[in-house]
């Protein structure tokens, strides 16, 4: 479980990064709301949170999958307002 709360850091650090570099608030919440589980994914992972055995985890099957979809959701609306953007510039 500690890869998960890696993963999740290491995609905040890439998120602020792309928020340093365009600009947009979209990518900064997004990158604070991965902090926020990377730290809830360690607290998992050091027991804290979760003291037995947790076979069903609401964050894996609900959280997860929103911060991803977020992530996607955002992702393609800044390639497609990029692509459009380009796109007017050449007309």
């Amino acid at each position: 479980m500690f890869e998960l709360s890696l993963i999740a850091a290491v995609c905040a650090l890439v998120l602020l990064v792309i928020w340093r570099w365009t600009g947009q608030r979209a990518w900064l919440s997004l990158a604070i709301f991965w902090m926020l589980y990377a730290g809830y994914e360690f607290m998992m992972f050091k027991r804290v949170w979760c003291t037995g055995d947790c076979n069903i985890r609401v964050d894996l099957l609900l959280i997860f999958p929103l911060l991803l979809g977020r992530t996607f959701w955002v992702a393609s609306a800044a390639t497609v307002g990029w692509v459009k953007r380009r796109r007017q510039g050449r007309g």
